[in-house]
């Protein structure tokens, strides 16, 4: 491994722990405690590829820290867990990037994850239907095994109603072939925007999944990925509790 590779390896361990830090100093402890697991992993690679003694010493006692603080958090984000206390608040401020549903969600989705509420009155339009369809990309994706999805949204009623009702029908046919499936219930009266997670994690986003701006074109950064989409400025409110299911 040359110099160079290694001294970019500890540069991003570096800006990971960094954001790591702030996180934590923010009481945005689940997002925290994922930066420092990927900056510790980072800082354990570099510790492998020095020679020199000395060197190795100064990582090992910077992974020790870190690891230190990390089980602390885990302990007291447990503890909170366990009380039923745990609320944390995420500002997403206007036009802010890095906030993609896989960096939102991550935190909080686990091995147990098998189940998933979806309530959002606002699953009509096209780039909602989109949206809809990326998070349950993202499920798929992630390090858990999720078997069923219920969506309870609003119908379009003064719109296209048959674009809806197809589009849902088509993700619903798509994740049965995923071993996933779909629930929808639509509701006239519905207003409040939540996701629950059968493994406690209650996320409610001010604008529920429709918080993105729309690109300025199809060729425009931020088009394909949403980690480097624009954002509207919305509040995201996370709570755990152990008695998801009998919300």
């Amino acid at each position: 491994m040359t110099q160079n590779h290694v001294t970019g390896m500890e540069a991003s361990a570096v800006s990971v722990l960094k954001r790591a830090v702030e996180l934590d100093q923010s009481s945005r402890f689940q997002e925290s405690l994922v930066c420092y697991q990927e900056g510790i992993q980072l800082l354990m690679d570099v510790l492998k590829a020095v020679k020199d003694d000395s060197k190795k010493g100064h990582y090992r006692a910077k992974i020790k820290g870190y690891m230190d603080r990390a089980e602390q958090i885990k302990v007291h984000v447990n503890q909170l867990k366990e009380d039923g206390k745990y609320h944390e608040q995420i500002r997403i401020a206007e036009d802010a990037t890095g906030y993609s549903y896989e960096a939102l969600f991550k935190p909080y989705i686990s091995s147990t994850l098998t189940e998933v509420w979806v309530e959002d009155p606002y699953i009509r339009h096209i780039h909602q239907l989109y949206n809809f369809l990326r998070f349950c990309e993202m499920l798929l994706k992630a390090s858990c095994k999720v078997k069923r999805i219920h969506l309870l949204t609003s119908q379009d009623e003064q719109g296209d109603s048959g674009q809806q009702t197809g589009a849902l029908a088509e993700v619903k046919q798509s994740l049965q072939a995923q071993g996933v499936s779909l629930e929808l219930q639509y509701s006239s009266t519905i207003h409040d925007r939540e996701i629950r997670f059968d493994n406690g994690w209650i996320i409610k986003i001010g604008r529920g999944l429709d918080y993105f701006k729309k690109p300025k074109g199809r060729f425009s950064i931020g088009y394909c990925d949403y980690d480097l989409r624009q954002c509207q400025e919305t509040s995201v409110d996370i709570f755990h509790t152990k008695h998801t299911k009998t919300l």
